[in-house]
């Protein structure tokens, strides 16, 4: 088997039992998701210091942070040329960027850290070796950027799927849990498309590829659509979350992720590292960090942010402001994160300026 962890038909079994859980009374509740301990305890990297939410009608307990796929500062914080998308060409990069997202990964096992989502080609190529041999102790999500229904070539389920067998392949792996396509960056989807999306769900879950199903994308009312008409198909959700969102009072999105009962992911928690600019101190830039993800967690309604993480030291961190949950946000807290929500905005490189779109959600 290529996958030593978990093989097809446990996994046809185990999502067997997932559903009958739901059945059971544990879906659509974002209020008292702590209720089922011994469900939680059985989780993948379970540890007893950790926050898990439930993901949607999925079923599955994730930690309430969770591991976004970029490495963007991994140059930073090796003094090495790696490049922030895409693994490096020459070997011995290669071979720095790998050891250094493998022991990434032990570290959030230790914390409990227990799901990692691969958004590119690339990242699925080094994420899925780096869990060969321990794949129960980490659920895995995956996307096939760019080869996904923002470019019209891959919109019909045939291209769709065929491209999901290579990710399979390039991680090494018989399936994956969450498989999400990246679509609809503000133009829209016909519902043809749509329907072929789900077509190809369908095919993969029945050959026992993918447990569930999802989409990440910038438009927000296409998101809320789906959450809507498609719940039993697009179950979980990603979107921009960081320190300026905040809830729409009417036609909200989170209203029909908690009407519909959809997994949600936080993309971008710092603001693709606007949140930091011109902060200078380790200790500060930590801070901010711990502030940010327990702001983002006061909304029951988000699983979990997936912040891309460069080293052990900060999964430690994002374990720290797990612990610090349990602390209501003060007065004083709560200015300072609309401070670094202005800030954050403020500090958008071009290439990011469509985050401002995501203030309200």
């Amino acid at each position: 088997m290529a996958d030593k962890g978990i093989n097809r038909r446990e996994f046809i079994r185990n999502s067997a039992v997932a559903a009958g859980c739901v059945a059971a009374g544990l879906g659509g509740n974002f209020t008292a998701q702590a209720a089922d301990t011994d469900t939680i305890k059985k989780t993948r990297s379970h540890n007893p210091e950790m926050e898990y939410r439930r993901l949607g009608n999925t079923g599955l307990w994730v930690s309430a942070v969770c591991l976004g796929g970029h490495w963007k500062r991994v140059a930073e914080v090796t003094g090495k040329k790696i490049p922030p998308y895409g693994p490096p060409k020459d070997p011995e990069l290669k071979k720095i960027l790998c050891k250094n997202r493998y022991d990434v990964l032990t570290r959030c096992m230790e914390k409990g850290i227990n799901y990692v989502d691969a958004c590119t080609m690339g990242e699925i190529s080094v994420y899925g070796p780096a869990l060969k041999g321990r794949r129960d102790k980490m659920y895995m999500g995956f996307a096939m950027w760019p080869h996904c229904p923002r470019n019209a070539k891959y919109r019909k389920a045939d291209a769709i799927l065929k491209k999901f067998e290579e990710g399979l392949k390039m991680a090494q792996v018989e399936y994956v849990d969450v498989w999400r396509l990246v679509a609809d960056s503000g133009k829209g989807h016909t519902e043809a498309d749509e329907l072929e999306f789900i077509k190809a769900f369908e095919i993969a879950k029945k050959q026992g590829k993918a447990r569930f199903t999802g989409v990440s994308s910038h438009n927000r009312k296409w998101l809320k659509h789906l959450a809507e008409t498609y719940p039993k198909h697009f179950q979980v959700v990603l979107f921009p979350y960081s320190a300026q969102t905040k809830e729409m009072p009417k036609d909200s999105l989170f209203k029909a992720v908690r009407d519909h009962d959809i997994g949600t992911f936080g993309i971008k928690p710092f603001g693709s590292n606007s949140l930091f600019k011109g902060i200078k101190t380790p200790e500060e830039k930590a801070a901010r960090a711990r502030l940010t993800i327990r702001y983002i967690l006061s909304n029951p309604a988000i699983t979990a942010p997936i912040p891309g993480l460069a080293c052990p030291e900060e999964v430690d961190n994002m374990a720290l402001a797990i612990k610090e949950l349990k602390k209501a946000l003060t007065a004083k807290e709560t200015a300072e994160i609309r401070k670094l929500g202005a800030e954050t905005l403020a500090n958008l490189p071009p290439e990011y300026d469509w985050l401002r779109k995501w203030e309200y959600v």
